[in-house]
């Protein structure tokens, strides 16, 4: 599978996020997230307003989904989403929902593993009730909870091979990952590369990052795109 970098509008403004979309696209990002703050913020008017304005683009839904899983999952993607998140720890039942609303609405369902108590056994769960990717994810709070603890903060890489290796879908490695880390995801078997907070995103006001934010894309696009095909599910 061709690596694909997918931008995480984590934003709280609709004209914020398509004007940061359209300058990411420009620099070759392939994919678009309405990350859950934008979501929160506008709901399905965000999405819907992300896909007349980029009509050909694959746009994921991060819902983060943990109950009432097939009506969210429709309501998505009739606004014109592609993909889906529901979360591990959600009941079996609402994974399945969401799969099925999949299957009835074109969308693909990505099956996110956060604070699963065994993210590889959580991954390969979620693969099993027809999840039809992996976002191996260390939260946003958990993150910051355990830095400002002073202890070692978790990152995705830690368990990625692993989690990588227990599958058969591709993987998305999610959560304070830096540059450097995010462009070598491609290495640990993960084509699917999110740049979100920090990355592209101010973490702390949820706003576009400042600096010369497309051209500084363009580069990582490069490098991510660079790697050529990465074996999925060996």
């Amino acid at each position: 599978m061709k690596p694909v970098v997918q931008i995480s509008l984590d934003l709280t403004d609709i004209d914020e996020a398509l004007e940061t979309a359209s300058m990411a696209l420009r620099a070759g990002v392939d994919w678009l997230e309405a990350g859950t703050p934008l979501i929160l913020a506008e709901g399905l008017h965000g999405v819907r307003k992300l896909r007349e304005a980029f009509p050909g683009v694959p746009i994921v839904a991060d819902l983060k989904t943990m109950d009432g899983g097939y009506l969210e999952a429709e309501m998505m993607a009739k606004a014109g989403a592609t993909h889906v998140v529901v979360m591990a720890r959600a009941h079996a039942e609402t994974i399945k929902c969401v799969v099925k609303a999949g299957h009835d609405f074109g969308v693909k369902v990505m099956g996110d593993n956060m604070v699963c108590p065994d993210m590889i056994a959580g991954a390969r769960w979620l693969e099993d009730l027809g999840c039809d990717y992996i976002i191996h994810h260390i939260g946003y709070d958990e993150r910051r909870g355990i830095a400002a603890q002073g202890l070692h903060m978790p990152n995705p890489l830690d368990q990625l091979r692993e989690v990588v290796q227990a599958v058969r879908v591709p993987v998305q490695a999610v959560g304070g990952l830096t540059l450097e880390q995010a462009i070598r995801c491609p290495e640990y078997g993960a084509p699917l590369v999110v740049l979100g907070a920090p990355l592209t995103i101010d973490a702390d006001a949820f706003k576009t990052a400042n600096g010369n934010l497309e051209d500084s894309l363009r580069l990582i696009c490069g490098a991510i795109h660079a790697y050529g095909d990465v074996a999925v599910g060996q």
